[in-house]
């Protein structure tokens, strides 16, 4: 049996166009999760992309949490240097 346009259309997961928009506020990320684990019960991706989408999310998680800490004010934002530039070699 054929599958239809629409029957493609209603299997695109629910946390693509969260995630096309990008996470850029807690409010994103708690709606990609949320649409993710609703993706993953119903079959709309694989445990492995939900697996690596997960591990993303708490890798950002944790450097907002890092530059929170650890981050140098500038303005009206926080940057957090992740290494440092060695000097170049004369």
């Amino acid at each position: 049996m054929a599958t239809t346009e629409t029957e493609e259309i209603d299997k695109q997961p629910r946390s693509l166009p969260i995630a096309s928009r990008g996470v850029k506020t807690s409010s994103d990320f708690a709606q990609l999760m949320s649409a993710l684990m609703s993706d993953l019960i119903d079959g709309r991706v694989t445990p492995q992309i939900g697996n690596a989408t997960c591990n993303a999310g708490g890798k950002l998680l944790k450097v907002v949490e890092m530059t929170y800490k650890y981050g140098t004010q500038a303005g009206d934002k926080k940057t957090l240097v992740l290494c440092l530039e060695e000097p170049a070699k004369p």
